[in-house]
């Protein structure tokens, strides 16, 4: 890999580990659902008007939209909201790689090699430190939670690989984009329901405000550099080098994510909290490593993100 594409790699953990800082000003702003609603709207306006549909079956948009837009993000901003620590959700998001391997094992019979349920068992574990540091310390919710997001991502990345087995000339970038418009409509629904039919709105209006400016930036981090710009570079890493020499990129973003809450945030994560997190990262590794090249088909671990947005390769996750 050249200099220059390196640097490209760690721009985009840079805009990805920030990312989860630009989720917590928001949440401070908006109501969860609402804000996700917003978060995908945002771009699921001009991706329908300006980029033409992907040839895909419209059951793997409607799989991968779900997965990845609704499900991981209801519980990655609800989890936010209730407590969990900014940093801490960006490690414990990795789930996410295991997952979306374990997924692929059950549902789409790809075989598992040694290795890889070495990892998982080693992300299992790691998981099992948190939680348990979190229940000593505070309660085990927003864990949860997070992992449920990880599980929704999951479900959204085995749709992309679907889609993208299925129609293997797909543009990665135009799928994703076109996913941004699943997750609007129900949010927005199930805010008016859970939120209230005015909280959202409301909230809305009060951004167009010198106190609510913080929380329209931080959508339009969200929306513009974490998912147009980073996917953007990161769509053009994969496609220019193996998975498995992009994909160890993805598992820095949590470093960058509980840096940037350590600093900004004081958010002081536990010394057991982030021994569980480097062996979830390390499970993540070992669980999504690359084959050997007489049978590559490499999967790449997914990065956080609510926050962490991305496109998948044939056989690979996204980020």
């Amino acid at each position: 890999m050249t200099t220059r594409d390196r640097l490209l790699g760690l721009t985009v953990v840079l805009l990805w580990g920030l990312n989860f800082l630009a989720i917590r000003v928001g949440l401070d702003h908006f109501p969860p659902f609402f804000f996700a609603g917003l978060r995908f709207a945002v771009l699921a306006v001009p991706a329908l008007l300006f980029i033409p549909r992907p040839p895909v079956r419209m059951r793997w948009i409607l799989l991968y939209g779900t997965g990845f837009g609704i499900l991981q993000f209801a519980f990655l901003f609800t989890a936010m909201r209730v407590g969990m620590p900014t940093g801490l959700a960006s490690l414990v998001l990795q789930s996410s790689a295991p997952f979306t391997v374990a997924l692929g094992t059950l549902l789409l019979r790809e075989r598992m090699r040694p290795v890889q349920v070495a990892g998982l068992v080693v992300a299992v574990a790691g998981m099992a430190v948190i939680g348990w540091d979190r229940l000593e310390h505070a309660t085990l919710l927003p864990v949860v939670l997070t992992l449920a997001g990880g599980l929704g991502w999951a479900f959204g990345n085995i749709g992309a690989r679907l889609a993208g087995t299925e129609s293997p000339g797909v543009n990665p970038l135009h799928l994703m984009l076109w996913t941004t418009a699943i997750p609007p409509l129900p949010f927005f629904a199930l805010s008016a329901f859970a939120e209230g039919p005015i909280t959202g709105p409301r909230a809305l209006a009060d951004s167009f405000s010198l106190a609510g400016l913080p929380a329209l930036a931080a959508l339009a981090y969200i929306a513009v550099l974490a998912t147009v710009v980073g996917t953007g570079l990161w769509t053009a890493l994969m496609g220019r080098y193996p998975a498995g020499m992009v994909a160890p990129f993805s598992l820095l973003v949590p470093v960058v994510g509980i840096a940037a809450a350590w600093t900004f945030l004081r958010e002081t994560p536990t010394l057991i909290s982030l021994v569980g997190g480097g062996v979830v990262i390390a499970g993540a590794f070992a669980a999504t490593a690359s084959k050997p090249r007489a049978a590559r088909a490499a999967v790449a671990a997914p990065a956080a993100t609510a926050a962490l947005v991305g496109v998948s390769r044939p056989g690979q996750p996204e980020h």
